[in-house]
């Protein structure tokens, strides 16, 4: 299925808060929450803001590699869950052809964010991950949290 990422939040939990990535799909009051580490989440929002703070950060050095080398991200899977871990796969065109790359979904959704890659999830993976909408909207935006672009 289609999503898009809806928001970075903040939530807090029994380890301390921790920033969760909300993924959307165009219909339904559903969303998939993956929680992830602070950078990615501040990366996934910075590029998702498409802000440029001048020297790269990693995500945006690796996109730089990959396009100098001709490849480009055509989109981005979260293909399973093993043992309450998101597994993605990232789909590059290259001149040697397609190829999947393994990948943390943090970095698949932070590539996404900077490009406007188009975002799957496997079904069942939604159908065993999927949580009301409401469960998040009332949580801090990762970009108060941090204080980006302020």
């Amino acid at each position: 299925m289609d999503v898009t990422i809806d928001a970075v939040r903040v939530a807090a939990t029994g380890e301390g808060p921790l920033p969760v990535v909300v993924l959307a799909p165009d219909d339904g009051d559903d969303v998939l929450p993956i929680f992830i580490r602070f950078e990615e989440g501040i990366s996934i929002a910075r590029g998702m803001e498409a802000e440029d703070i001048g020297r790269p950060l990693t995500h945006d050095l690796l996109l730089d590699v990959m396009e100098e080398l001709g490849g480009r991200i055509e989109r981005v899977v979260v293909t399973e869950l093993d043992d309450n871990t998101y597994i993605a796969d990232l789909h590059i065109q290259t001149p040697r052809g397609h190829e999947v790359v393994d990948a943390r979904p943090s970095d698949s959704l932070a590539l996404a964010a900077r490009t406007g890659t188009p975002i799957e999830v496997a079904d069942e993976v939604f159908d065993h991950g999927h949580q009301e909408r409401a469960q998040f909207d009332d949580l801090q935006d990762i970009r108060e949290v941090a204080q980006i672009g302020q």
